[in-house]
């Protein structure tokens, strides 16, 4: 039969007891010690990263201006006004054709300038008859008196001799005192008359000098406004003036359309004299300067150039950039062509830098991951910068010639201090 046995009973639950407080307190260790492990450091792709090594070196300050345009310099364009009233009878040449400085634009007409042209022409043939009338009366008239001036020359060169002569009489007893008394009269009446003639000549020649003139100023009155109108009817005939590309006006006209004297009806701008216009940040225009050095981007070509104008007005947040063309446009190039460019701010030298980041601003302090020595992960380093250019970032602290940094945007991880590169 089976004997009872309590202690064995006793001893196996004290046993149970026992390997069940060790599991309780295993398992707690377990807890705690999985509590404190850090997680594991997530893994990036390294395609997807943009890396840079930290150099030292010269650098160059950069702004960019993604968003330019070519636009005609102030002494590139030629606005032609409408001379008169007239209407548009005829467009000829569309905006944006090559033209030459005698290609016709367009016709206008003007019917009261004609029949103004045609009064002035008849007028200036009526002042030059007048004037050539007035020259013919006026020399016969100056004949005449010639002709009655040489009588009296002539007598008194005759009467002059004559008394000559009785005086000689005279002195030799030949003949009285009053012969020769009225013989020289006569000679001194003779001689004042001479003067007088010729005097009367002078005068009349320079009265007759004065009416031509008067005549004559009417006959250059006539020619002027024959001059003026036949330049006004020219007009009509809307030519570009010069070379290069017609542009189109802000309100296009119409045939049939009315222009008053001096609207604008053409437009021309020459393709040679262009500037680019960029449009930069506020924040990054403030150490912009006259003169500053400048490469434009056509993306046909890069053109070298300088800064020439500075707009002292901010809209939408960006700053007008003026900057001179120093080289030759490329083929295409045309106004309101689209461009890139950059300003060159600073020569630095001797300075730390690196590419810079896709995240982060000048003078502040970045978080960026440096690649270990094996390349096969990345540590969350801060990193303190200075200056910036378009493409670098000068290093203050944080980083040394030859460290290794991942420029692209990281913020995915932004709560992971390391990652592991595939």
């Amino acid at each position: 039969m089976d004997i009872a046995r309590p202690d064995l009973k006793q001893k196996r639950k004290r046993q149970i007891a026992v390997w069940a407080g060790v599991a309780v307190v295993l398992l707690t260790v377990a807890v705690v010690a999985v509590s404190r492990l850090k997680p594991a450091a997530p893994t990036v792709d390294r395609s997807t990263i943009w890396p840079d090594t930290v150099v030292r070196g010269p650098m160059i300050r950069q702004v960019r201006g993604s968003t330019g345009t070519l636009v005609p310099r102030e002494d590139s364009i030629e606005l032609i006004p409408a001379q008169t009233d007239a209407t548009v009878v005829r467009i000829v040449v569309l905006p944006g054709t090559k033209v030459t400085p005698d290609t016709v634009l367009l016709d206008l007409a003007d019917p009261p300038l004609a029949q103004a042209l045609l009064s002035a022409q008849l007028a200036l043939k009526g002042a030059q008859a007048d004037y050539k009338s007035l020259q013919a009366t006026l020399q016969s008239t100056l004949m005449d008196k010639k002709t009655a001036a040489a009588q009296v020359n002539a007598d008194y060169t005759q009467d002059q001799l004559q008394e000559k002569t009785d005086k000689a009489l005279y002195d030799l007893g030949v003949i009285a005192g009053i012969a020769y008394n009225k013989s020289k009269n006569t000679a001194d009446q003779l001689t004042a008359q001479h003067k007088l003639s010729i005097e009367q000549i002078e005068v009349n020649q320079k009265a007759i000098e004065v009416q031509l003139a008067s005549s004559q100023a009417k006959v250059d009155q006539a020619k002027a406004q024959l001059d003026l109108y036949e330049k006004q009817s020219a007009a009509l005939h809307v030519r570009a003036g010069i070379s290069g590309v017609l542009a189109q006006l802000p309100v296009p006209l119409q045939v049939g359309q009315h222009v008053a004297a001096g609207t604008s009806v053409a437009q021309v701008i020459q393709l040679d004299k262009l500037k680019a216009a960029l449009q930069i940040a506020e924040t990054q225009a403030r150490d912009i300067q006259i003169g500053q050095p400048a490469s434009i981007d056509t993306h046909n070509g890069v053109i070298p150039g300088h800064v020439s104008r500075i707009d002292p007005s901010v809209l939408n947040g960006t700053v007008t950039v003026d900057v001179a063309l120093d080289g030759d446009l490329p083929p295409g190039a045309r106004p309101a062509l689209s461009v890139d460019g950059t300003i060159d701010l600073e020569r630095m030298t001797d300075v730390l830098h690196v590419g810079r980041p896709a995240l982060g601003n000048e003078n502040s302090t970045l978080s960026l991951f440096k690649l270990d020595a094996d390349g096969k992960g990345a540590v969350r380093v801060p990193v303190k910068v200075g200056r910036a250019s378009v493409n670098s970032i000068q290093v203050l602290e944080g980083l040394k010639e030859g460290d290794t940094v991942i420029l692209s945007d990281m913020s995915r991880w932004d709560n992971v201090d390391r990652i592991r590169l595939e």
